[in-house]
Parts: structure tokens; C-alpha cells; sequence
């Protein structure tokens, strides 16, 4: 009986002793690792730090020059400002794309360890209920019922009922390593959808610093670097905008359609979110004096808001992709640019104008917040900016048009019914 008693104490010993070793030791190898990697996350996070700052100085020299394009010299410094923020700012996307690549193999060294940690527990675990298995089956019982006291009949129970308790201990130390590995895999997962995000919108940045470094290139080119040439293309531009939007304003105004408030969300209801990070609104909708100056109709139906080229352009609310195009290609300067259009899943339609870059696809589901495009200098704009239309969604198609005066070239763009034209900052949050 003594041999069987001490068997159970070293098996009691060596239950208690597998968690506590494996859940507070790691071996040499993995702390070195852990520790370099740490350091490595640490330098990359400075090297973020400092390009932010850069970042920051070429945005607010950009926003200055672009007070300045209304001269030749003046839209050529403001485009190559624009691209040397860029450039940076792909740099940033380089950094965030290391960054992220270190958390995945920080966060694999952790589910390699707590792997193992679990096996050797598990292992542990079993050894011991096999022992105990082997010993209860006549043993252990035979030593209980054989106390000839009360007092030492209790005692062996007591006893048994501690083990127990050890190995339970135990069992509950693998469910956490278990929580701590699915833990683990969740952030996995996350840092590779990041991942995913950082390469799309590197794309993106790479493909607006190409338009940025064109524009200047074509600027060039058309005016042969003389101001007069420069200001005769701004004064025909003019013109052709306004002999175009005359043509769609006359033709939506004999569209009919009356809206049912019920279709729609409540002002207020804050159903739209910030399509950009830093919001700078530089017209709002309606009769404004920028738009009895700029517009045929004397109101402008959208919200502009200024960016420099290169800014991610965000999706206002979920929904689908339901056109895409570029009215640069029929007729240079005249009207959108590149635009995309999305259909809301609450009954608004939303339009996305002047961009650099379009990044999503006719028919592709996009959610609240994606990244669908990039901010440009496209179509009739007198500066890089956003312009953001809202309309009701039943109301609002991509049609293809001909326009005359364009020479009869096809117009492909959305249009509307003036009464399906609503006020963005109805529905986008009071504060940003």
C-alpha cells in the first residue's frame, strides 16, 4: 500500500508541475525571437512616426498651391507637391505592410507555443488518468475500504478528492491555453484582411501618383509651357463645361418623378458616413454663390469636399457598384471625370466624381467604409477635390447620351430627375 500511495503522490506531483512549467516557460529560442521581432515592430512603428510628420507638411503645402493653379507655373507646382505626397505616403504603405507582416509572424511564434504547450498538456493529462485508471481499478479502492478508523478512512479521501481537484486545475489550464490559440487565430485572420486592405490601397496610391506625374507631364505638353496657352485652355474648358451641363440639366429637368419620403432614410438619421478621413467641405448643395457662378442650373447638386489627389475615397454607406466611368474619354474636361456610382441597401444612391483612381468593379458589393477610389483633379474641376452626390435610388441610372457639344460623342453618366437630387449632409453625421 505504501508503493501504491507514493505512486499516487509522484503522479499528483508531476500533474501539478506540467501546467505551471509550460505556462510560464518559453524555451530560449522563442524569447529571442519574440524579442527581435518586438524591436523590429518597435523600429517600424518610428519610421511610421516620422513619415506621418512628412506626410503632414506636403498636405498643407499642397493645399496651398492649389489656391495657386489658376497660372500654369501654379498647377505645376501643385502636381508635383501632390506626387511627392504620394510618394510618401506609399512609403507609409511599404512601412504598414512590414508592420503587419512582423504582427503575422509575431502572432505565429504564439500559436506555435501555445500548440505545443496544449500538446504537452494534453500528453501530460492522459499519462496520468491512464496511471490513475490502472491503479483505481482494484488497488487504490482495496486501500480505501481497508482504514480501520474513521479518521483514517476520511483522510484518504480527502486525499483522493485533492488529486482530483489538481488534475480538474489542470484541465482548466488547457481550456485557457485552447481560448488563448483561437484568440491567437482571430488576430491572425485580421492582421491578414489588413494585410489584404494595405496591398489594395498601395495599388491605389501607385496608380494616382502615375495620374499626378501624367497631368503634369500632358499640362506641359498642351500649352508648350507658356501661360497663354494655359489660360486659353481654362477659358475653352469653361466654356465646354457649361454648354454640357446645360444639355444634362435640360434633359433631367423633363425627367418626372416624385419622391416618397418613405423610401428614403429620415434627415438626421445620419444613414451616410464621411467618405474621407479629414473632412474639409468647400461647397455644399444647393443655390450657393459658388454655384450661381459655376452652374447653368444656379445650384449645385452635391457637396464638394477638398482633397489632395491620392486620398483614399471611402464608400458612404454598403451596397453595390452599379456604374463606373470616366466622361474624360468622350470629352476631356467637361464634366465628372472618373465617377462611380453605388447603390445603397436604404434607399439613397451615391456618386463619387473626379477621381484619379477607380479601384472597384460594375456589379461588386462594397460595405460601409471600404475603399472604393481615390480623390483626383478629373473632368470640370477647378482644383483636386471629392464631389459627392446623393440622390434618391430609385430614381437615379447610368444612361449613355450623346452630346452635341461634344461633336455627338456618347456621354456615359449617371442621371436623374432634378427632383431626385438630395442634400448629402441630410443624411452624413452632424460632426465628423
Amino acid at each position: 500500500m505504501k508503493t501504491l500511495r507514493y505512486t499516487i503522490c509522484i503522479l499528483l506531483l508531476t500533474v501539478l508541475s506540467i501546467g505551471t512549467f509550460f505556462e510560464n516557460t518559453l524555451t530560449v529560442e522563442a524569447n529571442a525571437e519574440a524579442e527581435a521581432l518586438q524591436k523590429l515592430i518597435e523600429e517600424k512603428s518610428k519610421n511610421l512616426e516620422q513619415l506621418n510628420k512628412e506626410i503632414k507638411l506636403y498636405e498643407e503645402l499642397t493645399d496651398k498651391t492649389s489656391q495657386e493653379a489658376k497660372t500654369l507655373q501654379g498647377l505645376i507646382r501643385q502636381l508635383e507637391q501632390n506626387a511627392k505626397a504620394i510618394d510618401l505616403d506609399i512609403r507609409k504603405t511599404n512601412g504598414k505592410i512590414d508592420l503587419t507582416n512582423l504582427d503575422i509572424r509575431k502572432i505565429d511564434g504564439n500559436i506555435s507555443d501555445t500548440e505545443s504547450r496544449i500538446q504537452k498538456l494534453q500528453d501530460g493529462i492522459s499519462a496520468s488518468i491512464r496511471e490513475i485508471q490502472m491503479a483505481e481499478d482494484r488497488g487504490m479502492i482495496e486501500h480505501l475500504l481497508s482504514q480501520k478508523t474513521l479518521t483514517g478512512f476520511l483522510s484518504e479521501v480527502e486525499y483522493q478528492l485533492g488529486f482530483n481537484e489538481a488534475l480538474q486545475a489542470q484541465i482548466g489550464t488547457m481550456r485557457k491555453q485552447k481560448d488563448i490559440l483561437e484568440s491567437n487565430k482571430h488576430d491572425k485572420e485580421e492582421k491578414k484582411d489588413e494585410l489584404v486592405k494595405l496591398q489594395n490601397e498601395l495599388s491605389g496610391k501607385k496608380k494616382a501618383v502615375l495620374y499626378t506625374k501624367s497631368e503634369r507631364d500632358r499640362a506641359l505638353k498642351d500649352t508648350k509651357n507658356q501661360e497663354k496657352n494655359y489660360q486659353k485652355i481654362l477659358k475653352d474648358k469653361l466654356a465646354l463645361k457649361a454648354a454640357t451641363e446645360k444639355e444634362v440639366f435640360e434633359y433631367e429637368s423633363k425627367l418626372k418623378y416624385t419622391l416618397d419620403p418613405s423610401s428614403i432614410p429620415q434627415a438626421g438619421s445620419s444613414a451616410l458616413q464621411w467618405p474621407l478621413d479629414k473632412v474639409r467641405i468647400t461647397q455644399r448643395f444647393g443655390k450657393t454663390v459658388a454655384a450661381r457662378r459655376l452652374y447653368v442650373s444656379g445650384s449645385h447638386n452635391g457637396v464638394d469636399f477638398g482633397a489632395p489627389i491620392g486620398t483614399p475615397v471611402k464608400s458612404a454607406a454598403s451596397g453595390t457598384v452599379i456604374g463606373a466611368g470616366d466622361t474624360d474619354l468622350t470629352c476631356r474636361g467637361a464634366s465628372f471625370g472618373r465617377w462611380i456610382l453605388v447603390r445603397h441597401n436604404n434607399g439613397l444612391s451615391s456618386i463619387y466624381a473626379h477621381l484619379s483612381v477607380i479601384s472597384v468593379q460594375e456589379g461588386q458589393t462594397v460595405a460601409a467604409g471600404d475603399v472604393i477610389g481615390y480623390s483626383g483633379n478629373t473632368g470640370y474641376s477647378t482644383g483636386p477635390h471629392l464631389h459627392l452626390g446623393v440622390y434618391a435610388a430609385d430614381a437615379v441610372k447610368v444612361e449613355n447620351r450623346p452630346s452635341a457639344s461634344c461633336g455627338g460623342r456618347v456621354y456615359r453618366m449617371p442621371i436623374a430627375p432634378i427632383d431626385a437630387y438630395l442634400d448629402p449632409m441630410l443624411y452624413l453625421p452632424a460632426t465628423n
